[in-house]
This record gives C-alpha cells, structure tokens and sequence, in this order.
C-alpha cells in the first residue's frame, strides 16, 4: 500500500481504518521537494508532498484527496476536469466531517465554496480549476471559458452522489441517520466509518461499520460514480438496486416467481406490507394485529395504521407524524398482543396463542381482512405467537376471498436461512435487515414476498400513492401496481446493503454447527458473568421455540438482556435503573470518561474504552412501581461469529476468548459509572467516534 519513503507521520494517518481501506493496494510515495500537497502520477501512483507533512488533519484530508482523485482519474480518463471537481467536492466534505468544525480553517482556500449545498457557479469553478490543475498527471491551466458552463451543468447532475461514503451512506433514510459533527456518531451511537477500538455488541440495535462492510459500501459508491461520469448513472444505480435483491433473494433461497422489496427500515418494511394487504383480493378493511409493538420499532404502530411514522420520509420529504398517508385506508385497525405481563414477565406462549387466535377470528367473521404478524425475534428475543396457533387463525373460511395475510417481523435476523425458506413456502411475507444481526449499517431493510403476495403487483390496483414519499419503483419487483411510484434510487440504501451484503456473505461461509458452536461458547460465558455480577439482574433467556434443524444456531437466545442496580440502591432488594438513567449508562459506556474520573479508581483505565451496547428496552420491573425500566442489551451478532478485518491472524478460540474478556470490560466499566454516577451527572458528558487523542489504535480492546 505504501513505499519505504513515507514518514512515521503519514503512517499513523495510513493506520486510520477508513482510509487504510480505501486506499487499497495503490502504491503512495513521499517527496519533500514537492511544494504541492500531492501530485497523481500517470500510472495512478499517489505522491505526496511537503504541505502534506502537517498536523494529521490536514494530512489525513490531502490523502483523502489524493485518493478520490486517483481512482476518478481511471474511471474517466477523457473527463480530468469533472474528475478533478468530483473528487474535490468529497475531499471538502470529508474534512467538515472529519474535523466536526465548521469554523475551522480549511487547509485549501477552494474547500468552503466546494463544501457548500449547491454546485458553485461557471464563474467560480473558473477560479477554483487553477488551484486543482497541478495535481493533475497532465497539469492543464489553460482551459476554455465555455467548458465552466458545461462543467456546472454536468455537475447539477452529479451534486447529489458526490461525497464520502461516509456521507452518503447517512442519506435516504430519515433523521437519525445525520451524523452529528460534534461527536462524529448518529443518534443510534454508531458510525458509517469502521470503528475497531470500541467494544460493540449492539446488533440488537445497530453497529458501526466494520472495514468489510465499509469497503462494499465504498466499492459500490465508486461504480455509481463511474456510471455517472460515464452518462449511464441510471443503469449503474438500477443494476445495484437488481444487484442487492438478487442477492438477498439468493440468501434467503427465493424463487423466481417471488420478489424482495428493498426498504430503508423495518418499519418501512411495515408500511409496505399493508399496502401490500390492501391489494388482498375482496377489496376488505384490513386489521393489523401486532405482536409486541413495544418490543420493536418506535414508528410500526403508526406505520401499521398506514399513517406517517416520522416527521421526514426516507427521500427527503417533509411529512406530519401521525396523519394518513395518501392512498391508505382511513378504515385500517391496529390490535395490539403483548408479550409481556404488567410486571415485565413474560407472557405463557399458549396465553399469548389463544390470544391473537381469538382476535384474528373476531376481525374475519366480522367481514375484515386480517394481516396478522409473527415476531422472529423482538428487542429481549421473543418469539410469537407459535407456529400451530398460526395455522389455526389461518384456516380457510367457507365463502372468505381470501384468507388472512401474515408477515413475519424477522428484522432481527436471527434465524437460520432456511427458516425464512419456510415461511415463504407458507406464503408469509418476511421483513427482513442487514442491520441488527448481521452488524451492517441501520436503515437497509426488504421485505420478502412469497409468490402469491408478489402476483398482487402485476394486477390492475394500485399501490397506494403515498408510497411514493418512501420509495422508488425500482426498489420493488417489476409490476403494474408499482408504477405509481416515482422513478429514481435511494443512494444511501444502495450503499448500506452493500455493506450489510459483505457481513452476510462472510458468515454464509461459515458452516452452521461452527456458527452454533461459536455463539454457545461466547453466550454461555456471557451469561455467567452478568449472573455473577451482583449490579446486574439478568432477564431469563428465552429460547426460540423452532421446529429441529440439524445444528440450529438459531434456537440460542442471542440477545442478553440485563438490569443495572441504580446508585446508593443497597440491601438485598434489588432496584433496577430507570429508563432516563438507563439511557445515561447506555450512552456513558460510549464515551472517553478518563477526564472525568478519578485517576486513583483502581479500573481508572476502563473510563477512556468506549462500549456500544444494545439501546435500553423499556420494560416494566416489580421493584420500580410506578416507573419503567430500561434492560441493557448484550448482543452475538454475525461478526462475533465470522470475525472482521482487524481480527486479521488471531486463532478463532483466541479471538471469542477475547470477546469474551471484552464483555468483562463493559460490565466493569458500568461498575466504574455507577461509582462516579454524580460527578458523570454533573459534567454530562457526551459519545464520541474517537477516544480522546488520536492514537485510538493504542487503546484497541485487548
């Protein structure tokens, strides 16, 4: 990757994980007598030169630079001038993220104008294009007035999918996707770049790249550019979009008389699998019945009811929280069966079975249409109802048109391929991500059609046209009903799924006895050490109740789900955090503490490792009447199992033993914040994508 010349400096800035990734195998050399910050030679070799060898900042910006310039300059060898603007619109926005600082001086006077929303004018571009020449391979001053205007043109088309991967990869879901720029992390406490120094066993939630994942996403972000340099943008993004469901159809062992609808979210998945009911043939009123909507997407109620379920929709419009969606039935009932009982305990499956029974046959005799759900696995790991109870609220109905539609909310993941297989011989549809088990970015998700459900888009009805606000027609099979939606691609979610698809291919290599093994081991030694922990209260793991599979990995309770002791709570009496508290911890336990604790705490060291955990889940305890808790969350997910690019050489048993270890530092480091729980309160400290400093490899999980 990198020549013997290059300094200790430029090395450490190498060391970063993004940018050792998207560097790749190109060659990068050093020449101090270069007085430009670097020059692509004609062969693609990067040289770097002596306005390079400053503060890593604005090193780390040069390179990334250089990087973006050197691989446009392949892609479009005829086209240097909109390269060269290209590849400085993601070096600008590279450095904004980078430093989290708008008012920082940029290290190149060009970089606020190419940072801004809109495409600078001809006139601008014309003073900019001298100060970008020199880094060329060719070095061309002199270039005509006229070309500016057709270069701003060009570049209108361009603007949206120019950037980082980092960037667009926070586009085209909603608002907690934005990155925010003093902390480097998004509202779920991950980030789009790799972040390998933290301990994180969040899948339950969401994760932060790992190298894998960001070199799909990155390589996938290069063929769209190359496409649109190329004048077929289009067919770039709509052979991805065809791409990603062939592939997740091949994962999940689709037909092809099936189909995979490609949407931003789970709850998405939600709002397009009643339309979906809508089409059901008897034109009925559909009932939604929910199992434990407080045990899966903050939004799905409101997206069960076909009603807007955020305030900005995965494209970029402004909608209302909570009104109807155009085209969706005003007529739609939402019944909920929970899970769990007033304490918190978990329902008897056969209460839970009887349950939903009794309702989906109450909605049929009363003339409605039911789509019924069945929850593979919610936020502590519960699934219901059972597969009998299932097959009894569906039996055929003498003169019904068409009998209730189920959906499976498998957004978690947790189960083996083949089970999804199943499903879709009964004909259910499954929801599906790439973002909870399998640790690839939040907001890519599909929803899977059996062949039935998939037949209804080739009839004359519509779906609804609000749709349109959420989704493009080519995330959807090819049908007569997806016409009302708008053409285009959702960017973002192109590149998110392609990162997710690089964690699922690597733990589709891994045969699934070794997977079973592997999650037993590391769950079982988990288990012990939150048992033994006198702070913690393990909730009882539930296992999924499956029908046998031959070495089933997905018949383990995946998702450890754990109490903490609120401070000054003594006695045998064990009182459990609050939800506002509980959501302090979560958020504590992601952030550098070291200048906030005591240098003398004997785990002083522990303050500065950041831990990703699953988000709290509110949920009702005995000893906090009145209130609700929050359960904390350890979760396997897929990289536990397969590993990643930094556990490149580690021995597999050496490599769990360590996860292991790394969840004794998250358990000790909650012991350390409830210690110091006043003095953390009064300083409010906030997450950060790096610990304090820059050598974030030295504190790496040991």
């Amino acid at each position: 990757m990198f020549a013997h010349t290059l300094t200790q400096e430029l090395l450490r800035v190498l060391e970063r994980p993004d940018l050792r990734v998207i560097a790749g195998g190109r060659q990068i050399m050093l020449d101090p007598a270069l007085d430009l910050p670097f020059r692509i030679l004609p062969g693609g070799a990067i040289v770097l030169g002596l306005p390079a060898q400053g503060q890593q900042e604005e090193t780390a910006f040069f390179l990334r630079h250089a990087l973006e310039l050197a691989p446009l300059l392949e892609l479009a060898p005829h086209n240097a001038l909109c390269a060269a603007f290209c590849a400085a619109r993601t070096a600008a926005l590279f450095w904004y993220l980078d430093t989290g600082r708008a008012d920082t001086d940029a290290p190149a006077a060009w970089v606020p104008e190419m940072a801004r929303a809109d495409v600078p004018t001809p006139g601008a571009l014309r003073l900019i294009w001298p100060l970008l020449a020199p880094l060329q391979p060719a070095p061309d001053h002199d270039v005509a007035p006229d070309s500016f205007v057709a270069l701003h043109a060009r570049l209108l088309a361009l603007w949206p999918m120019l950037g980082p991967t980092e960037n667009l990869m926070a586009t085209g879901g909603d608002a907690r996707l934005a990155v925010d720029a003093a902390t480097g992390l998004n509202h779920y406490g991950c980030s789009h770049r790799p972040r390998p120094w933290a301990i994180t066993f969040a899948s339950s939630t969401a994760s932060s790249l790992s190298e894998r994942g960001f070199a799909g996403a990155e390589t996938a972000r290069l063929s769209l550019l190359a496409g649109a340099l190329q004048g077929r943008g289009d067919a770039t993004a709509r052979q991805l979009d065809g791409d990603i469901q062939a592939r997740i159809a091949a994962h999940f062992g689709l037909t092809g008389d099936e189909g995979v609808v490609l949407a931003p979210s789970g709850t998405d998945c939600e709002l397009y699998a009643l339309a979906l009911a809508g089409l059901a043939p008897g034109g009925r009123p559909v009932s939604n019945i929910l199992l434990a909507p407080e045990e899966t997407g903050s939004g799905v109620p409101l997206a069960a009811m076909g009603c807007h379920f955020a305030n900005d929709t995965a494209l970029g419009h402004r909608v209302t929280r909570g009104a109807r969606i155009a085209g969706f039935a005003e007529d739609t009932l939402v019944i909920n069966v929970p899970m769990r009982d007033g304490a918190g305990h978990v329902r008897p499956p056969a209460d839970v079975d009887a349950e939903t029974c009794r309702l989906t046959w109450r909605m049929r005799r009363a003339g409605r249409h039911v789509l019924l759900h069945r929850l593979d696995l919610s936020k502590t790991g519960l699934l219901a109802p059972g597969l009998a109870a299932l097959e009894h609220a569906c039996a055929p109905q003498a003169g019904e048109a068409c009998p209730p539609d189920v959906v499976v909310d498998a957004c978690q993941a947790r189960l083996d391929p083949l089970r999804v297989r199943a499903y879709l011989d009964m004909g259910w549809m499954v929801m599906v991500t790439g973002s909870k088990f399998f640790t690839g970015p939040p907001f890519c998700g599909a929803l899977l059609l059996p062949a039935g459900v998939r037949r209804r888009l080739d009839g004359a009805r519509p779906l609804p046209v609000g749709l349109g606000d959420y989704s493009y027609r080519h995330a959807w099979p090819v049908g007569r009903a997806c016409d009302v939606l708008p053409q285009g691609h959702n960017i973002g979610l192109i590149l998110r799924w392609q990162a997710a698809l690089a964690e699922m291919a690597a733990l589709s290599a891994i045969p699934r006895a070794l997977i079973h093994d592997r999650l037993q081991g590391f769950l079982t030694a988990v288990a012990g050490r939150i048992t033994a922990d006198p702070a913690l209260e393990l909730l009882p793991p539930v296992a999924p109740a499956r029908p046998v599979l031959d070495n089933a990995w997905d018949c383990l309770p995946t998702i450890l789900s754990f109490f903490v002791r609120a401070p000054g709570s003594t006695g045998e009496t064990f009182r459990p955090l609050a939800l506002p508290q509980a959501r302090q911890l979560y958020a504590w336990l992601n952030t550098d503490l070291s200048d906030l604790v005591p240098a003398d705490d004997p785990d002083a060291v522990l303050a500065a490792v950041l831990c990703h955990v699953g988000q709290p889940v509110p949920l009702a305890h005995p000893n906090l009447p009145g209130a609700v808790a929050g359960a904390l969350r350890i979760s396997a997910g897929a990289r536990l199992v397969s590993g990643e690019p930094s556990h490149a050489g580690m021995d597999p048993t050496e490599r769990l033993g360590r996860e292991v270890r790394n969840v004794g530092q998250i358990l000790a480091k909650i012991s350390l914040i409830l210690r110091h729980w006043s003095r953390l309160g009064h300083a409010a400290p906030v997450q950060t994508y790096l610990p304090r400093g820059w050598q974030a490899q030295a504190i790496l999980p040991a």
